[in-house]
């Protein structure tokens, strides 16, 4: 009905440009909204205080000539002024209640458009580093990205997913490292363990594999692991420096080849986890991306960007002049010993993704990513690209409570609560719903007590119910020897005249809207915030009106608002990947 309206204001204007009314140069954009208050109609523009100025006349001058010029349809019982000049549209009784068909009709493909056609955009998201498993901080970003990517792909985007695997640098020699250490622990080696190393159940996990698979070859004693290798800082050393000593040791005494395989054993087992813990949440990817197949493409960005003049040197430090772009400080791209930093192989991904021909590039991030998106969009206009391609979603971080406490995490320490382990806890659906139920840039307290509870307070129970409920009276219906009609239902659409009903239809009527809103803003809270009111409307309607009425046409009719209600919902809670159960 928006898009019907919004065509039959352009016709209406191209016939007041012909006529000299309005300068034909005009190309305004003609925007139809749903009005807040349904004493105001159905929908509303302000295309005529748009044109005003320009035209030399008054708002409501405007408005009325609009209004003569709209060609004839059988869809709006009325048109009206209001205040200043606002076009308002009642809609006829009938297109009203033709949602419902377009809905059964439609079926899963009910809310779909092609408003991102031709475009191709490549979203990547948690993409946490293979160090340790993902934690319930993670969580967010896998449903946020995920559910982001399912709108835009449902409003006609090419979409494509990806994780980016950070297979390279010193946090995977860390990982590798503090894997070897626990190997030597296992095999009897007196280790101090350092404090700057990974902790947790999953690094012996590991090392009790590599164990099993080689038996002593990794040996080496502790002294000379330890040879020369600065104090840890517990003894009143330097953790950072202690470490890096640690991994020199490592590949030293092991050599390249024993040091990649331990290396590839921790780096495959945990990301063979991060794996499976997201196929079983529900998140696939198109693509893993390993940061080490860009290692030729480093230092291809480096000389491009030194050929084009944004790199300068200082103290033997190769610097981009991201300052040049709107950054805060210059950042280094290639260290004194030569080495290149993480930003380098940022910009060379950055550089990956637009030659392979994505329009935009979303990057769903941590808050703490802030002060990131700044230096690499300097990065992308250094490299020759738009930075507009570059878009961000800063997601703030969940906060997990059980009985009324926070929960702590850390990856390092080795205490904190896995995806899987929130997901053995609440289940997949009530983890999913309450990931994506906030504005990404507000601040989530998951509180796992009101998730696991079977009330209408738990916002995913209420929603899932009213789906159920729904299928319950499908099958009272059955129950009951009365039939259902679906032809006789939707010829019989004008009997449903309570308020209850009109107002279930408005809100099937704006589900493709709220869909578009939804993708473009990358915000899936508007959905469930969509579903809640939907489900909601449901329980209100079923307990105040009876549906397996006497009257066969009016069941009939009722039927129908039931089962488009039933899958407006069904393709809803698709998106953000909650199931919708029949029973509860």
């Amino acid at each position: 009905m928006k898009e019907q309206l919004e065509q039959q204001l352009a016709e209406a204007l191209a016939v007041l440009q012909a006529d000299g009314l309005v300068p034909s140069e005009l190309s305004p954009s003609i925007t139809v909204t749903r009005t807040r208050d349904a004493s105001h109609g159905d929908f509303a523009t302000n295309l005529a205080m748009m044109l005003a100025k320009p035209a030399g006349c008054a708002p409501r001058d405007i408005a009325q000539a609009l209004i003569q010029a709209l060609p004839p349809t059988d869809t709006v019982r009325e048109v009206v002024i209001a205040g200043p000049g606002f076009i308002n549209f009642f809609q006829a009784d009938d297109a009203q209640s033709a949602v419902v068909a377009t809905v059964l009709n439609s079926a899963e493909q009910y809310g779909k458009s092609n408003v991102g056609a031709g475009r191709r955009i490549q979203v990547e998201y948690v993409s946490a580093n293979p160090t340790g498993p993902l934690h319930v901080g993670h969580g967010r970003g896998a449903a946020l990205g995920a559910s982001v990517a399912n709108l835009l792909d449902t409003v006609g985007f090419d979409v494509k997913r990806e994780y980016y695997v950070n297979d390279a640098g010193r946090q995977m020699d860390i990982l590798a490292t503090s894997v070897w250490l626990r190997y030597l622990d296992l095999c009897g080696e007196a280790i101090e363990f350092p404090s700057n190393g990974y902790r947790g159940d999953y690094i012996l996990d590991i090392s009790q594999s590599l164990l099993d698979e080689v038996g002593d070859q990794f040996q080496r004693p502790a002294p000379d692991v330890f040879d020369g290798v600065v104090t840890d800082e517990p003894a009143g050393g330097d953790k950072e420096q202690h470490i890096d000593g640690l991994i020199a040791r490592a590949q030293h005494l092991l050599g390249n080849t024993d040091y990649r395989h331990i290396f590839d054993a921790a780096l495959n087992a945990i990301l063979d986890d991060i794996k499976q813990d997201l196929a079983e949440f529900g998140v696939e990817y198109d693509e893993w991306f390993s940061e080490r197949s860009l290692s030729g493409d480093v230092q291809r960005v480096v000389d491009k960007l030194e050929a084009s003049g944004h790199l300068y040197e200082k103290e033997g430090v190769r610097w981009f002049r991201s300052t040049d772009f709107g950054d805060d400080k210059d950042r280094a791209v290639v260290r004194a010993n030569g080495l290149t930093t993480y930003f380098a192989s940022d910009i060379a991904y950055i550089d990956n993704k637009l030659q392979r021909g994505f329009d935009d590039v979303l990057y769903v991030f941590g808050a703490d990513h802030h002060g990131y998106t700044t230096r690499m969009q300097a990065a992308c206009e250094a490299l020759g690209y738009s930075p507009d391609q570059l878009q961000f979603l800063l997601i703030q971080f969940a906060n997990l409570f059980r009985g009324g406490e926070r929960v702590q995490m850390s990856t390092r320490s080795g205490s904190f609560v896995t995806i899987r382990e929130l997901r053995d806890e609440v289940g997949k659906d009530a983890a999913r719903y309450f990931y994506v139920m906030r504005k990404y840039s507000q601040h989530l307290d998951f509180d796992l007590d009101l998730a696991k509870s079977q009330s209408n307070d738990n916002p995913v129970y209420y929603v899932q119910y009213a789906y159920a409920r729904i299928c319950s009276v499908m099958r009272q219906l059955e129950q009951r020897n009365l039939h259902f009609d679906q032809s006789i239902g939707l010829a019989a659409l004008s009997r449903l005249t309570e308020t209850a009903e009109t107002e279930l239809m408005t809100l099937l009527a704006t589900f493709p809207e709220l869909i578009q809103r939804a993708a473009l803003a990358h915000e899936p809270h508007q959905l469930t915030g969509y579903l809640r009111d939907l489900a909601n409307g449901l329980h209100s309607y079923y307990n105040a009106h009876k549906v397996l009425v006497d009257d066969d046409e009016l069941r009939h009719a009722r039927l129908c608002l039931l089962l488009a209600v039933r899958q407006v919902l069904g393709n809803g809670l698709a998106l953000i990947d909650v199931s919708t159960p029949e029973v509860m």
